[in-house]
């Protein structure tokens, strides 16, 4: 960065947030994960706090190793990224509320575990056990 600090934007700490959210659903620890890129743990905490700019190339190769489209990582940004970047504004990105599912530990437990399980069979077991607990059919 040429000597000049690097200031993160919103855009960066939701990049951050997103990897942090799919690592954890995948089940990684940021160490798993840096060994799987090959770099060090102290660079994926950079990037899930917004520390380091995550590059594209970079951000390719996680979603590849994290089983994702790249979208993932952009999903809850405003709309038109480009032209509100170029506008100069700064560009607000939605903070959870504590009624986000999503943002409960206990959420993305059940999920990595939902996603552990054997096969497809089993998985729509536990869908129905679900869905009956919650009266829907």
């Amino acid at each position: 960065m040429s000597g000049r600090a690097f200031t993160p934007t919103a855009v960066d700490e939701h990049l951050g947030q997103r990897l942090q959210l799919r690592r954890t659903m995948m089940g990684l620890s940021q160490k798993d994960l840096a060994k799987k890129c090959g770099i060090t743990f102290q660079q994926i905490q950079k990037y899930e706090t917004a520390g380091n700019r995550i590059s594209a190339a970079r951000l390719f190769e996680l979603s590849t190793l994290l089983e994702t489209p790249v979208s993932f990582f952009f999903t809850g940004l405003p709309g038109n990224m480009p032209e509100e970047t170029r506008s100069g504004r700064p560009i607000r990105v939605a903070e959870p509320t504590s009624t986000d599912p999503l943002g409960k530990n206990e959420s993305l437990q059940l999920i990595n575990l939902y996603w552990k399980l054997p096969n497809d069979e089993t998985r729509q077991t536990v869908m129905k056990l679900l869905k009956t607990l919650n009266g829907m059919q």
